[in-house]
């Protein structure tokens, strides 16, 4: 059995999800993964078994009824990750943005330099391609916000490729993570520092998605705009240190 688990959740990605999988498991070091569909209508769960009779020992799914949120998605697969006593746990997108490459980067710098690795957009420049110039900026400017009202050091606050030791994922309540969007990905961030993990940025491209469709929203974005206030209230009444 692998020390690596990467968590894939998806909603109606059949023109990627196999995609995906296959590239993973061609890389040199050996991953398992783990799908969290959200009851997609598109068959992405169906791809995912007809390829569990390729990979029986390495691919597993998690099938949810209805869309619930990228957090909550996450959040379940931590949990079914710590059941599986997995050291190394991943975040990673379904539309090839983030590249299968770059999770041996994260492996290595989770296991020798840090707690938390992100692939980080923002840490050399701006590393994105095929975004629309407005997504880029409200991305960018949106960390900024984050560093602003939080007071983290993090360049890219909303990044979803990461790499997680396994002690982090036990120590965080996840009961007491409230966002369910985008925003969850800045609350766990900040939370790991505020528990005094060490996390770390690495420089990855980041690619728009060429199939399928963004869940992005500016429903998510008004969620995270908000929310970053209030978790930053919320965090001057907690004990982090139990």
């Amino acid at each position: 059995m692998t020390d690596s688990l990467v968590i894939i959740p998806t909603y109606n990605e059949k023109e990627n999800i196999e995609k995906i999988i296959r590239k993973v498991f061609s890389l040199p070091y050996p991953f398992d993964v783990l799908i969290v569909d959200d009851g997609s209508p598109d068959g992405t769960a169906a791809i995912v078994k007809s390829l569990q009779q390729i990979y029986p020992e390495n691919l597993y799914i998690q099938e949810r009824k209805g869309k619930l949120g990228l957090g909550t998605a996450y959040i379940h697969g931590f949990n079914w990750a710590l059941k599986k006593h997995y050291e190394y746990i991943f975040e990673m997108d379904a539309d090839f943005s983030h590249n299968p490459d770059d999770l041996i980067q994260l492996l290595h710098a989770c296991k020798n330099e840090a707690d938390v690795v992100i692939g980080s957009r923002y840490i050399k420049g701006v590393n994105v391609v095929n975004w629309p110039m407005n997504r880029v900026l409200m991305s960018y400017f949106a960390s900024g916000y984050v560093r602003l009202i939080t007071g983290i050091k993090i360049q890219d606050a909303t990044a979803g490729f990461i790499c997680y030791r396994r002690k982090v994922l036990e120590k965080i309540p996840f009961e007491k993570i409230r966002f369910v969007g985008y925003a969850f990905q800045i609350e766990m961030k900040f939370t790991a520092l505020q528990y005094g993990f060490k996390v770390l940025e690495i420089p990855i491209i980041f690619t728009d998605r060429t199939a399928g469709t963004s869940k992005m929203s500016t429903r998510i974005f008004r969620e995270a705009f908000l929310g970053v206030i209030q978790m930053k209230l919320n965090s001057l009444f907690r004990n982090y240190k139990t």
